[in-house]
């Protein structure tokens, strides 16, 4: 069976993540972040999706997957807090916002770089719904920015080469214009799901 796990990490839409990656007809489970690696590893998913949050990842405690997970050969999708994470423990930097330009809220004009298969076959601009006061500062080595908003310019980023993907925006929301075509491009372009 063609399997996602999606790790929670306590944000306001991680059932809605879930809803929309079953409306994509793959099956899918919610799991805590704590899930451990050997169970990641028996559940054999064909991708992972780390959803939002409400922490900052540079903050002693807050949630963190085991380093292991990205070591799994599996590809992963970082939302929000996700994508924040993903960056941070991979070698990049998450600031506070520092200024009011790169701390957005509520629908954001933005460019996606459709040479990345997360934005494969969609209008280089839309409308995504942003909800983030932090900041990648700098992104991982390996990484490449996929895209950007008139205030931010980290708003995307991918590792084609490990099928590492991360937004800065809720993709799962309706307020996301192209948002269910992104996590179908993940689950089938990236993930190689058949929709079984």
């Amino acid at each position: 069976m063609e399997r996602i796990l999606i790790l929670d990490f306590g944000g306001q839409y991680n059932q809605l993540i879930a809803r929309r990656v079953r409306e994509c007809e793959v099956y899918c489970e919610v799991h805590p972040y704590t899930m451990p690696v050997e169970d990641i590893r028996a559940f054999s998913p064909i991708g992972i999706i780390l959803t939002g949050g409400p922490n900052s990842v540079y903050e002693p405690g807050t949630p963190r997957v085991d380093p292991a997970v990205f070591e799994l050969g599996v590809p992963i999708l970082g939302i929000c807090y996700g994508c924040q994470l993903m960056a941070q423990m991979l070698g990049g930097q998450v600031t506070p916002a520092q200024e009011d330009s790169t701390r957005e809220y509520g629908k954001t004009v933005t460019w996606y770089d459709p040479s990345s298969s997360i934005f494969h076959g969609l209008p280089e601009e839309g409308i995504s719904w942003m909800s983030h006061g932090d900041y990648m500062a700098r992104v991982p080595e390996g990484f490449r920015l996929t895209a950007h908003s008139a205030a931010c310019s980290h708003v995307a980023i991918a590792d084609e080469t490990r099928r590492f993907y991360g937004v800065q925006f809720h993709p799962e929301v309706s307020h996301t214009e192209y948002g269910t075509q992104m996590i179908r491009n993940f689950l089938y372009e990236v993930c190689g799901a058949h929709g079984t």
